[in-house]
């Protein structure tokens, strides 16, 4: 089933509230780099609400209110407003999961992992659907998902394992240049506190995850999930049996893929570095 989205907010009434938060921003000296820091947003979630693309949601606007030395103001402003399904309903529960994961390990073949894209290159990724997204759609996907990747950056990090098979660093998405800045984050990302990335190159002649892309998480509770995301909808997987048929083949594909170190030698080398 299609996925269902809510009514979007009066866009006056958006931009109304974008202004309140830019002028007390202002008023206080701060950029919407420096605001973003305090709040736990990236600068372009700053710059979206104040330009009354994004609404301001509640917690955000108590933190806010928090910084800037406001009495509520914008808490109750947020408080009116409706809110929006940025995420589609089908991809909310990925995105709890990650927010609280003690462990995640995640298996793409078609694209980067969402953790870890470049702003261009996700926004080549929505660009690329169908049906296609309005200007204004694509910049709240790109904001949300670059939101999403602060899960990388905790005070207490999570232990991150990427596989990722080689293809889906050889598609061009978005052009040669945002493929290699791609390449180049990755390098980066690669030397985070608790993340590991290996990539599963083209030469091998078994592949143990031929069903397509999926996500283990282990809650804090110890609790084992996988996600599972199709093109038309996604399914929270809890059965024990079908977490473990999915923990073997993630294991299978640590084994079979570069390690970490040699996952970095190819990226150098995709990127023509010696």
């Amino acid at each position: 089933m299609p996925p269902r989205k809510r009514a979007r907010p009066n866009s006056t009434a958006m931009r109304m509230v974008g202004e309140q938060v830019a002028v007390c921003r202002l008023a206080k000296g701060l950029t919407q780099k420096e605001l973003g820091k305090r709040v736990g947003l990236q600068e372009e979630s700053v710059a979206s609400i104040e330009q009354g693309r994004r609404p301001l949601m509640p917690d955000v606007a108590e933190l806010m209110d928090r910084e800037l030395g406001l009495p509520g103001v914008l808490a109750v402003a947020a408080h009116k407003m409706p809110q929006v399904d940025v995420i589609p309903p089908w991809a909310e529960p990925l995105i709890k999961l990650e927010q609280k994961a003690a462990t995640l390990s995640s298996y793409q073949n078609q694209v980067v992992p969402g953790l870890l894209q470049t702003k261009a290159y996700a926004e080549a990724v929505f660009r690329s659907r169908l049906p296609l997204y309005t200007d204004d759609e694509v910049a709240d996907q790109m904001t949300a998902r670059l939101d999403r990747q602060t899960t990388l950056r905790r005070e207490k990090p999570m232990l991150a394992s990427f596989v990722i098979w080689e293809p889906a660093l050889q598609c061009p998405l978005g052009g040669l240049e945002v493929l290699r800045d791609q390449l180049r984050h990755l390098l980066t990302c690669s030397e985070l506190t608790g993340v590991s990335i290996q990539v599963l190159p083209l030469g091998r002649t078994h592949h143990p995850a031929l069903d397509g892309p999926f996500v283990l998480l282990e809650t804090p509770e110890h609790q084992h999930i996988a996600y599972i995301e199709s093109q038309r909808g996604s399914l929270v997987v809890s059965d024990l049996e079908e977490v473990s048929i999915l923990s073997q083949r993630y294991a299978m594909l640590r084994t079979q893929a570069l390690n970490p170190e040699e996952t970095r030698d190819l990226l150098k080398r995709l990127l023509g570095d010696p």
